[in-house]
């Protein structure tokens, strides 16, 4: 079990290095808005990225701390 996991972590990590942070259309939006000196927009993406991203953890989160409370039973 534990080869299938170190196994399946270092794919995750080595895929990783190769994706892209930002979509071509938000890198673009993103350019702009500081070419033209805009803040805000900025902040709405950075903002929007970051509330995408928390998801994920968040649920992940919540499925260890079920796992763990279930496996002291």
């Amino acid at each position: 079990m534990n080869k299938v996991i170190s196994i399946l972590l270092f794919i995750i990590v080595v895929n990783a290095s190769h994706s892209q942070a930002q979509c071509a259309m938000c890198k673009r939006t993103a350019e702009t808005d500081m070419e033209n000196k805009k803040k805000s927009s900025a902040r709405s993406l950075n903002g929007g990225i970051l509330y995408l991203l928390s998801i994920p953890y968040l649920i992940g989160a919540v499925g260890a701390i079920a796992w763990y409370k279930n496996r002291k039973k």
